[in-house]
């Protein structure tokens, strides 16, 4: 299993747009072989910054890769030079194998 995160920091101001714009993408993700699930995960403000992660899931590093090689990857991703820029400085990429995952237990019925 592979997650493959970016952060984001979002002055306040430009929140309710940052979160429309992520909220209104036809990201076609789930069209891949190997997506697991997708998260935008909202954080912490501090000093007017709020931070913003997307999270995704994917079986494997290649299957993450092969979507950032995909037609999907491109149409998701082609407008993104037409709006504003909502987020300050660059947004950072973080990949990572996961190494444990741990399920909750079966309830006793």
């Amino acid at each position: 299993m592979y997650i493959a995160m970016n952060r984001f920091t979002v002055a306040a101001e430009n929140e309710k747009d940052f979160e429309a714009l992520w909220l209104g993408r036809d990201s076609q993700l789930n069209t891949l072989p190997g997506f697991v699930e997708f998260h935008m995960l909202k954080g912490p403000e501090e000093n007017g910054l709020r931070l913003y992660s997307s999270h995704t899931v994917w079986a494997s590093e290649e299957d993450f890769r092969n979507w950032t090689r995909s037609e999907q990857f491109r149409a998701a991703h082609a407008r993104a030079g037409e709006t504003r820029k909502l987020h300050e400085g660059a947004q950072k990429f973080e990949g990572f194998e996961v190494i444990q995952h741990v399920l909750p237990k079966a309830s006793a019925a």
